[in-house]
C-alpha cells in the first residue's frame, strides 16, 4: 500500500516558478513509475510527466517540456516536480501518483494504482 501526499502548490505570478513534492509512505513507492497529472477547471485530468523507479526515464506532455522537471530522491521516498516559466494555462489541481503497472501503460488511468490528494497551482498574469 501506499500514501502520497502533495506539497508545495499555491499562487504564482506568471513566468514564476514552484516545486512540488509528492511524499509517499509504504515501501512499494520505491518500486513504482511516478507520475504528476494535473486537472484544470472542466477539463479532464492529464498525465503530464512521469519518472520510472530508477530514474533513468523520464516522460512530458508536449505543454510542459523544457520548463518542467520530475525527480525523486529514493533515500526520502518523494518524488519532486519543478515548475518554471509558469504561465496561466498552468493553473489546475496537481496529482501525484504511483503505478506498480508498465513504463508502456503510462497514458491509461487504470495503470495508476495511487493517488494523492492533489495541490491548487494558480498562476495569474
Amino acid at each position: 500500500q501506499v500514501q502520497l501526499v502533495e506539497s508545495g502548490g499555491g499562487w504564482v505570478q506568471a513566468v514564476g516558478s514552484l516545486r512540488l513534492s509528492c511524499a509517499a509512505s509504504g515501501r512499494t513507492f520505491n518500486s513504482a513509475v511516478m507520475g504528476w497529472f494535473r486537472q484544470a477547471p472542466g477539463k479532464e485530468r492529464v498525465l503530464i510527466s512521469a519518472i520510472n523507479t530508477n530514474g533513468a526515464y523520464t516522460y512530458y506532455t508536449d505543454s510542459v517540456k523544457g520548463r518542467f522537471t520530475i525527480s525523486r530522491d529514493r533515500s526520502k521516498n518523494t518524488g519532486y516536480l519543478q515548475m518554471n516559466s509558469l504561465t496561466p494555462e498552468d493553473t489546475a489541481i496537481y496529482y501525484c501518483a504511483a503505478s506498480t503497472g508498465t513504463w508502456s501503460r503510462l497514458s491509461e488511468r487504470g495503470n495508476w494504482n495511487y493517488w494523492g490528494q492533489g495541490t491548487q497551482v494558480t498562476v495569474s498574469s
